[in-house]
């Protein structure tokens, strides 16, 4: 996935929702008024209601209600473009407009009796002669079994009718593309985690961006799938538990690429605070507010420490987070929360892309390094001072002892002709590095009159490891260890796996050297093992060289 193209694509999707949301007002809402009980009386136009409740009624067992609400119309409607009237009410009821009956949403007063019907978010059609500039009203009969502490109108909204239903279902068309696009991101970025388990940022910005996706489709949904007023607070619950989500995981990935003093103990405290909310009773936008609030101070604490400390891209992730504030004040709710956390996702692809940058390079470089030091080490095994050693070694023993000497040439004639086969590959069968740590020892016990030997347990002959690391250990436990009281020095392969990491561990049975126990120097054998682990496995592996009681000890983990 190309970072700079999906970059461009969101923040092209967020010109267009921020654009398509600006338009002139056609009317003029006035304070709305209820009563509870029912006649048919109350939905004319000129009904006198000054002596009505200006706050929301509480109805019991599905009782008839009415509200009115006196609207100006700025602007008088085209003749074959009538307006339309959005309404967001819970209940089931029937809408007046002027005392003319315009539209019905359910079965107001036998909630009780009969199946919910009708929907939450419901858009009707006014007739043009109802619609010259000037003043209306709108009355609306309901009754409330469900939830009788939420009467009264959550949302309205007039405009041509036509433009009602277009412009809601190009909104939503715009916010599932976008959702669309942090879908692709959350699987492409959860394949990268599973081809490195290591990198847990990834796994964290993956779940924030389907998180996201999830959140979207739980908000957009109502523009095309009628949900009854009943079911809108499981929807809200379900909102409201994504929200939780998206507000910890994204201080969280912060946290991992800015570290912070008493990470632990903060974040228990936030997860705290963030439960809090989620628990309390207030309206939905308040406590989607407070906990949206509460992650982009948390964050923003975060990337300025990350800005103070020189962290490379805090400064660009802080100005996301500053633009990202700007933009939830300056546009509604519903949409700049959404626009909001697009805007602080992107900056956390812009982070994660910059760590993706850093492994390829690191990778790239341990490529060049490993090739260098399979050089440095092919010269080494082949350098005058090596050379002149073992034909001083071989000279004295075809003279003392001819056949000995026919079996030391054949030796290190099959030395380096394994050499020769495996230089140049990246992984080669156990079996082949086992045979070449062998004929070295055969060779090195010429040389040295030292006895060596070689044991090896629980070996899988089918894996395969990096060429020369094996036989590297061998040499700096040749070079590092004296031999014990019967002139001896043992090595020992011992190989155990798991479903989580396959581990070799190379054991030296020797006298340490004075001054190699506690030196902290790696030289050129050590940087090439590292380094050809790095070509073979990137950085899911772990190299450990310690001294033991019985001589030295190497542990090579290679994760799954």
């Amino acid at each position: 996935m190309n970072v700079k193209s999906l970059s461009n694509f969101l923040l092209i999707c967020l010109i267009l929702l921020v654009t398509s949301c600006s338009q002139s007002p056609i009317f003029k809402e006035h304070k709305t008024v209820f009563k509870v009980g029912d006649q048919k009386e109350w939905a004319a136009k000129d009904l006198n209601d000054q002596y009505w409740e200006k706050e929301k009624p509480i109805v019991y067992d599905g009782q008839i209600y009415w509200l009115r609400t006196p609207i100006d119309i700025l602007k008088t409607s085209e003749p074959l473009h009538p307006y339309g009237i959005q309404l967001d009410v819970y209940g089931e009821y029937e809408v007046f407009w002027d005392g003319i009956l315009v539209g019905k949403n359910g079965n107001p007063g036998q909630e009780a009796v009969l199946p919910p019907e009708g929907k939450m978010w419901a858009t009707f059609s006014i007739p043009t002669h109802l619609t010259e500039k000037g003043e209306h009203l709108l009355a609306i009969r309901s009754s409330l079994y469900y939830f009788p502490d939420h009467s009264g109108i959550w949302e309205l909204h007039m405009d041509y009718y036509d433009d009602l239903l277009n412009d809601r279902l190009t909104e939503s068309s715009y916010m599932h593309l976008f959702a669309g696009a942090f879908l692709i991101a959350s699987f492409y970025f959860l394949f990268l985690f599973l081809s490195n388990k290591k990198e847990y940022a990834t796994l964290i910005f993956s779940i924030s961006c389907f998180l996201f996706f999830t959140l979207i489709l739980a908000e957009y949904s109502k523009a095309y799938i009628p949900i009854h007023y009943s079911m809108h607070i499981v929807r809200l619950q379900i909102i409201g538990t994504l929200m939780l989500g998206i507000s910890f995981l994204i201080p969280f990935y912060f946290s991992m690429q800015f570290p912070f003093p008493y990470r632990k103990l903060l974040f228990i405290i936030y997860a705290g605070l963030l439960l809090l909310f989620f628990l309390s009773r207030y309206v939905f936008e308040l406590t989607a507010n407070n906990m949206a609030l509460s992650m982009w101070l948390f964050s923003f604490g975060i990337v300025a420490f990350g800005v103070y400390k020189k962290v490379k891209g805090a400064r660009l992730v802080l100005l996301t987070l500053l633009l990202s504030l700007v933009i939830n004040f300056v546009t509604r709710f519903s949409i700049g929360i959404f626009i909001s956390f697009s805007i602080i996702l992107l900056g956390m692809f812009y982070l994660l892309s910059l760590r993706i940058k850093e492994q390829r390079l690191a990778y790239e470089i341990s490529l060049v390094q490993s090739t260098r030091l399979r050089l440095e080490l092919l010269k080494k095994n082949i350098q005058p001072h090596f050379l002149m050693n073992t034909l001083t070694s071989l000279i004295d023993w075809v003279e003392e002892a001819p056949h000995k000497g026919v079996l030391f040439i054949e030796a290190l004639a099959k030395e380096f002709d394994l050499f020769n086969q495996i230089e140049n590959q990246t992984l080669i069968p156990i079996s082949q590095e086992i045979a070449l740590c062998r004929t070295h020892l055969e060779i090195m016990e010429y040389r040295k009159e030292i006895n060596y030997s070689w044991q090896e347990e629980n070996i899988d002959f089918e894996q395969k490891i990096p060429p020369g690391i094996l036989h590297t250990l061998l040499e700096n436990g040749i070079t590092h260890s004296l031999p014990l009281e019967d002139n001896s020095i043992l090595f020992k392969l011992v190989f155990e796996s798991n479903t989580n990491y396959k581990c070799y561990t190379f054991l030296t049975f020797g006298s340490i050297l004075a001054g190699t126990k506690n030196g902290n120097k790696e030289g050129t054998g050590l940087k090439y093992i590292k380094a050809r682990l790095t070509e073979s496995y990137q950085e899911q592996w772990d190299f450990t060289s310690e001294p033991v009681s019985h001589g030295w000890k190497n542990t090579i983990k290679i994760y799954s």
